[in-house]
């Protein structure tokens, strides 16, 4: 049973003396504590060192991704084609599995293979003969050089490492010229304090101290590089009249050095804006045509490579740098964020405030199929970021005009929008008000006015009826009393007493009851003239009835 070990140096091909170690995996190292006991377990059969740091690479790039190296075929068909029957124990199951299918070889890895190879490596300066050590340790350090600078080069990760570094320098940068602008101004302002007022461009401020130094040297400075007509006239005439107070030569002169630094920092700046531009149109097209190449390199740095980047949906794309604000929402139970860095796009930007968090979702929608395509894609071209750039601007256009059209292209849509929105009702002025002739004629009604008054008549008529019975009936009733009943003057004046305070009731309720049109008012007088007797007689029948039982107990 032979054992394949591999080091800095080369490969090392070991025969395994006694078998039965193996099963014994926990008492192992046991028998590798000397020199001497480690050579009774494993014998060296034979060493393929590596002829430079190349080959080594090379094999252990192989290694790693568990495929043979050329090296590795040569020592295998040279020493183990003859041994067929022997197993091999290997490392890297991989590794394993790619020998046997190469040489049909049967290859053995498991935790007592492990074991056995921690136990070589601790004795490996004694078990390879003819190797010094500070060979082995020269060499072991310059593949992992190697090794690293190798890794680094070709990760796919990697690339975009210098997009990163160049948005945080970008600002970086801003802060630290904000901050010189800053004390160049609040320090040549005691001296010169009008100047700050009249000129507002920072780096045209800037480049005037340096020109001018001293407020006295304003009239024969000439700025007309720098600044227009007009307002180097205003700075020559406040340079007359200048409250500021008086300063050194050796204040000027450091005034103006910062001023040198300034300038230089802002044109490197510039620089820099250009770099990132360029390398973010090569790395992510369809990213930067999208959203900018800033806010597009700002994505990349806070999600921290490209491909972190394509990972993410587009919820996180959409609040990627606004995460204090959603987890301060979420523990107070108010409402989320609605955008992150993506809020400095310049779609979201032209929205309007009400469209900004439905634009906002849309464009992170479409940044993340963007990135995608970008990261995992092989054409570098940039037709997807401009066909969803102009979708997204039509989309926008048809917002601000508030007129969804068919955007979901259903019916519900369109419904919920005459819902909401309301359809304005035209309402024409009639012409025929305007004829100052006196007209003999009653003017006509409208027909609206007629129907209303068509549905008040049919709902008028059954209660009119009612009346009208209940009338009779009382009248009818009311005779046959005064037939019956042979009373004296008295009865007549209650009668009479009676009818009045019906009649006034009466036209109490019909004064309460709404005057719609001269048509009802007629019906309703005619109510009123058969009314008197259906309210009055009521009370006064009972009374009869009464009168009318005692007088025929006095006839008994």
């Amino acid at each position: 049973m032979l054992v394949l070990f591999e080091t800095a140096a080369g490969y090392a091909l070991f025969k395994l003396l006694d078998e039965s170690k193996l099963k014994e995996v926990n008492n192992l190292y046991h028998e590798f504590d000397s020199p001497e006991s480690a050579g009774k377990i494993v014998k060296l059969k034979h060493f393929e060192k590596f002829n430079d740091t190349t080959e080594a690479l090379a094999a252990t790039t192989a290694a790693v991704e568990g495929k043979v190296s050329k090296s590795l075929k040569k020592v295998l068909k040279k020493h183990i084609d003859q041994e067929l029957q022997d197993k091999l124990l290997v490392a890297d199951a991989k590794l394993g599995s790619a020998i046997k299918e190469k040489f049909n070889l049967q290859c053995v890895s498991n935790t007592a293979v492990q074991e056995l190879m921690r136990c070589i490596r601790s004795q490996l300066d004694s078990l390879i003969t003819g190797l010094p050590k500070k060979e082995m340790t020269a060499m072991a350090l310059g593949l992992a050089h190697s090794l690293s600078r190798y890794k680094l080069k070709f990760s796919p990760d990697k690339i975009d490492t210098m997009i990163v570094q160049a948005v945080s320098l970008l600002d970086d940068l801003d802060k630290e010229l904000n901050n010189y602008i800053m004390r160049c101004r609040e320090w040549y302002g005691w001296h010169f304090p009008e100047l700050g007022k009249i000129i507002t461009d920072n780096v045209a401020f800037v480049k005037t101290v340096k020109i001018i130094g001293t407020r006295d040297n304003t009239a024969s400075s000439d700025l007309s590089d720098i600044l227009p007509e007009e307002i180097e006239e205003k700075v020559k005439e406040a340079a007359e009249i200048s409250m500021g107070t008086e300063i050194s030569d050796d204040d000027i002169l450091n005034i103006q050095n910062l001023c040198d630094q300034v300038v230089e920092i802002s044109n490197y700046r510039t620089q820099l804006y250009d770099y990132l531009k360029a390398r973010m149109m090569a790395m992510a097209p369809n990213l930067t045509t999208l959203v900018g190449d800033l806010v597009g390199a700002r994505l990349i740095s806070h999600a921290g490579s490209l491909i972190n980047l394509a990972k993410h949906p587009a919820s996180t794309v959409q609040i990627l740098g606004a995460e204090k604000a959603l987890f301060r929402a979420l523990k107070t139970k108010k409402d989320t964020p609605k955008y992150g860095l993506i809020y400095h796009a310049q779609l979201v930007g032209q929205s309007s405030t009400k469209n900004k968090g439905k634009m906002s979702r849309m464009l992170a929608a479409k940044a993340a199929l963007a990135t995608r395509v970008d990261a995992l894609g092989e054409d570098g071209n940039f037709t997807l970021g401009a066909e969803h750039k102009a979708k997204l601007e039509a989309r926008l256009r048809i917002l601000e005009e508030g007129n969804l059209r068919r955007i979901s292209g259903t019916a519900k849509a369109k419904a919920k929008f005459e819902k909401y929105q309301g359809v304005s009702e035209v309402q024409q002025y009639p012409a025929a008000a305007d004829s100052t002739l006196p007209s003999t004629s009653k003017r006509k009604r409208s027909e609206s006015e007629q129907a209303k008054e068509e549905l008040n008549t049919t709902q008028e008529t059954p209660k009119q009826k009612k009346k009208k019975v209940k009338a009779e009936e009382i009248n009818d009733s009311i005779k046959e009393e005064d037939e019956d009943s042979g009373e004296g003057q008295k009865k007549k004046k209650k009668k009479k007493k009676a009818k009045e305070e019906a009649e006034e009731e009466v036209e109490a309720e019909v004064k309460e009851e709404p005057e719609v049109t001269p048509g009802k008012k007629k019906k309703k007088k005619k109510s009123e003239s058969e009314a008197p007797p259906e309210v009055v007689e009521e009370p006064t029948s009972g009374k009869k009835k009464k009168k009318k039982k005692s007088i025929s107990k006095e006839d008994e």
